[in-house]
Formats: C-alpha cells, sequence, structure tokens
C-alpha cells in the first residue's frame, strides 16, 4: 500500500511540474515588459516605467523578480513596519525585504515548477508592491484577515529614483 501512495505521489507531482525554462521566462518577460535588458540570465525590465529586475539561476532551480523601492535612509521606522505588516497581510506572493541599504519588492520561486501564469501573475504583485508602498503596502486587492492596522502614512513621503 505504501508503494502505490509513493508511485501515486511521484506521479502527480511530475505531472503537474511546470518545467519553466530560462528560455521561455526570457520569452513571457520581453512579452509582458515595456523594455527589456537581458545580461545572462537576468534581465532588467519596465513596466510603466518602473525597474523591475528577474534573476534565474537553473542549477538551483530559483528565480526571483525584484523591483527597488528606496534607500533605506529614506525610510522611518513606521514605514518598515507597516511593511512587515504588510508581508503578512497584504503583500500576499510579494514580500518587501532589505538588501544592500535597498527596499525592495521580491518574489521568489522554484524556476522548473513556475507556470506561465504565475509568472505574469508575480511581476503585477512585485510591480504593484512596489508602487502601494508607503500607502496601501499591497499587491492585489487581496488581504489575508486579522489586524491590518497601519499607521496612516503620506502617500509617497521619499523620491522615487531609479537606482
Amino acid at each position: 500500500m505504501k508503494k502505490i501512495l509513493v508511485l501515486f505521489l511521484l506521479i502527480s507531482f511530475s505531472a503537474t511540474s511546470q518545467n519553466m525554462t530560462i528560455e521561455r521566462l526570457g520569452e513571457i518577460i520581453t512579452q509582458n515588459a515595456d523594455s527589456v535588458e537581458v545580461k545572462g540570465n537576468s534581465w532588467n525590465f519596465s513596466i510603466n516605467n518602473q525597474l523591475l529586475i528577474c534573476i534565474a539561476d537553473k542549477k538551483a532551480n530559483r528565480m526571483r523578480i525584484i523591483s527597488p523601492i528606496a534607500e533605506r535612509k529614506q525610510m522611518n521606522e513606521e514605514l518598515l513596519l507597516n511593511a512587515l505588516v504588510a508581508n503578512f497581510h497584504t503583500a500576499l506572493d510579494v514580500k518587501y525585504a532589505l538588501s544592500d541599504e535597498i527596499i525592495w519588492s521580491i518574489f521568489t520561486h522554484p524556476l522548473k515548477e513556475l507556470s506561465e501564469h504565475q509568472l505574469k501573475d508575480a511581476i503585477v504583485q512585485v510591480y504593484n508592491a512596489n508602487m502601494t508602498f508607503g500607502t496601501t503596502f499591497s499587491s492585489t486587492t487581496l488581504t489575508f484577515p486579522g489586524n491590518t492596522k497601519k499607521e496612516k502614512v503620506a502617500k509617497r513621503i521619499y523620491p522615487k529614483e531609479k537606482i
């Protein structure tokens, strides 16, 4: 019985595997972006003049889409705490993160298992999370229930600069 269950799970998993490739990833990004600059397994692209970056690693079976929001020194504690609350309730598949003193909106996923629909949705969510930082801190119109109360923050209280 255990062998049948294991076989069933293996077949189910392989049947749902998406087999996303680096090449297909690049095609989908190119089809959906306003402009694209390719650097190996990395794509710098824009949507409505907002920079997004996709980095893929076939060997590690990982990909990520990121978008710079602002420098850390431009943030106050209230904005950072609101971003942490949003990571739980309103950022959904995207998260706010800090790296190299830059605040980013970021989506990560196993590459091979990524579907075309998930990729397109991730691009939209990373873009939305970037654009709503400082206001609703949301990647979609969905919200997980719970304490989502945030302090009222003025819209875009810091300059938006390309990095």
